[in-house]
């Protein structure tokens, strides 16, 4: 007869997810994961299989309760140029907000797979597969709030919006001012198609 789980996964999955938000897959020690989520060793094992699984549940829940539920407004019936303009808005507010000893700093998939991507196909897809949500959600938006951009306009403003939002969730973690200032540059671009 298996053991009975006495722990709750979605608290020890978050737990878990600023561990691995801070430190990157490859330097989130399993010491640091058992300290962070109150489990042993065995306890997350047994509950996601290996530190990847655990890292995998991480990753899910992310997506679900940060990424996802920003980009909601981009490709809603309403959206158009406030809804680009309130994405960078809110991320410049969660950037600014943010404390520089915050595991919270810059983008869980940027900061967790640089290495791990490198190696793993299925990383690299969860990370390009990220990059392509961004940029179709961008490209939604932009498409309802500027009717008048052609196809090919469409998509070099989205990948352009995509690469300032990208690049700044990596310089978030070393240059929070540079960061804030690559945000307020993706607004611009936004207003100057207006």
């Amino acid at each position: 007869m298996g053991r009975t789980q006495s722990f709750d996964t979605t608290t020890a999955v978050r737990a878990a997810r600023d561990v691995f938000w801070q430190h990157g897959y490859d330097g989130a020690s399993l010491s640091e994961l058992e300290a962070s989520t109150g489990l042993n060793r065995s306890s997350l094992y047994h509950a996601f299989g290996s530190k990847r699984g655990l890292f995998d549940a991480a990753v899910e829940d992310y997506l679900t309760t940060v990424i996802r539920p920003r980009l909601a407004p981009l490709v809603a019936p309403s959206t158009g140029t406030a809804a680009l303009l309130g994405y960078f808005t809110s991320l410049h507010a969660a950037v600014a907000a943010l404390p520089d000893d915050s595991p919270r700093r810059g983008c869980l998939l940027v900061n967790s797979t640089a290495g791990l991507a490198a190696q793993d196909p299925a990383a690299r897809d969860v990370v390009d597969g990220y990059r392509s949500e961004l940029t179709a959600a961008l490209r939604t938006a932009l498409a309802a709030g500027h009717p008048g951009l052609s196809e090919p306009e469409l998509d070099s403003t989205a990948r352009v919006l995509a690469s300032l939002s990208i690049g700044a969730m990596v310089v978030a973690r070393i240059n929070q001012p540079e960061a804030l200032a690559l945000l307020e540059t993706a607004g611009e671009v936004v207003r100057a198609l207006s």
